[in-house]
């Protein structure tokens, strides 16, 4: 049975919603669980809440990481935090996959440093799912490394490509290179010298991509470094979330429109669920030697349910499997 390591303790409604998401995935989707966390915290939020805690083992971790502490933090001053501790058990092979919602860069540092990376992956990448026109996109890297050479951004693509191809079931999915035209020519050096190298790698590259094209499905896998993939992001949350709130307003701001939003409901609550974060669960940390998710900080039960779905689909998909074959062929060219 597949274990799914869970902090407890990290994101802005832990440990009640990290909980009830893990009682849920427990009973759904046959998974075992095991929180990382204070253990008498964890017991008091189960038993306020009536939940049965069967199926789930709990190790206790006294500390917690704070989104204030520096990320280094997680290695140095905070051993004992939910998420140090539930990395190190992930690479003692305590368990197939780590959970958490705790800080972005604590996370990184304690991934790259506790569990570690592939061997022959040169940095881990931050890889969420963005909604588009036919689907999803996976955008990385969205923040974990500002600065990138070249052969990294043909990692970040391969491994993108195993995950879109074992977890999401798209058959050679489209690869794009973010940048500011779609000429080869265009784009600084680490661009210009990634599009030839993206062009020879194994995968289905189709050349550069403009970020007012990510929400039109003209590719499944968008490549760029940390800092750019992270303000395209940030753009693409902050666009959606001001939309949502333009059609709200002109959807109740008068009678007639409440009348026409109450004909079209079964399409907004469609358009909702697909520009909803939970629905997708998290970002997967690519790189890392067994799977890691990095739920929403804000994530809610039903969010944290996802992002442990999500690490079982990486487990059953064998997306780590696949990474490293790919790896060690190219060593052995």
């Amino acid at each position: 049975m597949i274990n799914i390591i869970v902090d407890a303790f990290g994101g802005d409604n832990a440990p009640d919603a990290v909980i009830a998401a893990s009682v849920m995935a427990v009973e759904n989707l046959g998974v075992k669980i095991t929180l990382v966390g204070n253990e008498k915290l964890i017991q008091e939020s189960a038993d306020k809440a009536k939940l049965s805690l069967a199926g789930i083992d709990i190790v206790n971790a006294p500390d917690v990481i704070d989104i204030h502490d520096d990320p280094t933090d997680v290695i140095k001053k905070k051993p004992e935090s939910s998420m140090a501790v539930g990395l190190k058990l992930l690479h003692d092979s305590q368990g197939d996959a780590f959970v958490s919602a705790g800080s972005t860069g604590a996370l990184v540092v304690g991934a790259t440093f506790i569990a570690k990376r592939i061997k022959g992956i040169k940095r881990a990448a931050l890889a969420p799912l963005i909604p588009a026109s036919d689907g999803y996109v996976m955008l990385l890297d969205a923040g974990a490394n500002a600065d990138c050479r070249p052969e990294m951004l043909v990692q970040f693509a391969v491994m993108a490509t195993a995950y879109m191809e074992r977890v999401m079931e798209i058959e050679k999915p489209r690869v794009g290179l973010l940048n500011i035209g779609a000429e080869d020519t265009k784009g600084r050096d680490l661009e210009v010298e990634a599009y030839k190298l993206l062009s020879k790698a194994p995968i289905n590259f189709c050349g550069n991509i403009e970020a007012r094209e990510l929400p039109f499905s003209k590719c499944d896998i968008v490549v760029a470094d940390g800092y750019t993939g992270n303000i395209a992001l940030k753009l693409y949350e902050g666009m959606g979330l001001f939309f949502a709130k333009t059609l709200k307003h002109m959807l109740t701001n008068k009678l007639k429109n409440k009348l026409a939003a109450v004909l079209i409901m079964n399409e907004i609550k469609d358009f909702k669920k697909k520009m909803d974060y939970s629905e997708v669960g998290g970002a997967v940390l690519m790189g890392i030697s067994k799977p890691v998710i990095k739920a929403h900080g804000s994530s809610d039960s039903t969010a944290f349910f996802n992002a442990i779905r999500q690490a079982k689909q990486c487990v059953d998909g064998g997306v780590i499997n696949q990474i490293s074959d790919y790896i060690g062929s190219q060593k052995e060219d």
